[in-house]
């Protein structure tokens, strides 16, 4: 079956909505507080304002737990605006926010900032994708994707709307979700099919050969970083900051049991040396055949370099096509 024609693949790039404890904090605030103030103050706004929760911190991905209520964290919500509601009610409605209740079930609100980078209060919907990736939306040429971080594009697709009149908010976040252009898709599996060859069926045991310990834990680190790069792009789904990456790749449909070995790994379950290197070529033999099910690859190696070489000849776009095998992630 090809990737394009599973729905498990497809079902990875759908952001859940994962209600958990901040973001239904916020929701319960917005309900109590935040929606009353927009019909007696704002009515002629419900029809066009999005609301809701999404960005940086654990609570926007559904990770947050009593350690994550030490910092950042409040029933706050966003407001997002059209640019020109921004401009006639922007600081209005930031003055308005600021009235809210300054506690709510026990919990203290953050200062919010007008013009300012605070995580909740009141955006033009340019401005706040902007401030995550620097673009007002997803950029039309393909090689623009390679200068946005992927967790900032994670970022732009997590937490909850609950509420959005005109839709444009959840239209661009929509666009962002449905991925990464197909060039530089292929292009960021052809380059972490290379960096995984290098880094562990290469330089791991070659560095133990020589008596550098050190240099093999380097190269086990980057490749369990780069296996864990390829899990998330073959399941079609944004790579997090590093702080939830096994917490959301435990949940990812394809791939799972490489993604327990790729644990297993970072972990030391494995002993060093033959054990170790033994599991990180089953994980590669693992990627390597899930390329070759999904007709990304003709190699029938189980090195993955060869099989970066084979992706990078499905990439249509020349320029991407004549980068660097290594670049691009």
């Amino acid at each position: 079956m090809r990737l394009e024609e599973n729905p498990g693949a497809k079902r990875a790039y759908e952001q859940k909505d994962r209600e958990g404890k901040g973001i239904g904090l916020s929701r319960r605030f917005f309900e109590a507080h935040g929606l009353p103030m927009l019909r007696q103050q704002f009515p002629e706004l419900l029809e066009r304002i999005a609301a809701g929760i999404c960005g940086e911190g654990s609570e926007c991905f559904g990770y947050d737990d009593a350690v994550s209520e030490d910092h950042d964290y409040d029933p706050g919500f966003c407001l997002w605006l059209s640019r020109e509601d921004y401009e006639q009610f922007g600081f209005r409605l930031y003055r308005a926010y600021q009235k809210l209740p300054e506690t709510f079930e026990g919990r203290k609100r953050l200062p919010s900032e007008y013009l300012g980078r605070a995580r909740k209060g009141v955006f033009a919907i340019p401005d706040f994708f902007v401030r995550l990736t620097r673009f007002p939306c997803p950029p039309e040429d393909p090689m623009q994707w390679f200068s946005i971080p992927e967790y900032a594009l994670a970022q732009t697709v997590n937490g909850a709307v609950f509420l959005d009149g005109s839709g444009d908010f959840t239209g661009i976040r929509k666009a962002f979700a449905s991925g990464f252009p197909k060039d530089v898709w292929l292009k960021k599996i052809a380059a972490r099919a290379a960096l995984m060859a290098q880094s562990g069926q290469y330089n791991y045991e070659r560095c133990l050969k020589h008596g550098q310990r050190e240099a093999a834990a380097l190269a086990l680190s980057q490749f369990i970083d780069h296996a864990c790069g390829m899990l998330f792009l073959l399941n079609r789904c944004y790579q997090p900051y590093y702080k939830w990456q096994f917490w959301m790749l435990s949940e990812l449909p394809l791939l799972k049991e490489e993604a327990g070995m790729l644990s297993g790994l970072l972990l030391r379950e494995y002993q060093e040396g033959k054990e170790t290197f033994e599991a990180v070529e089953r994980l590669c033999q693992g990627v390597a055949r899930f390329l070759r099910q999904e007709g990304l690859s003709g190699s029938e190696s189980d090195f993955l370099e060869p099989h970066g070489f084979s992706v990078m000849e499905e990439i249509s776009d020349g320029r991407i096509r004549n980068m660097h095998l290594m670049a691009g992630v």
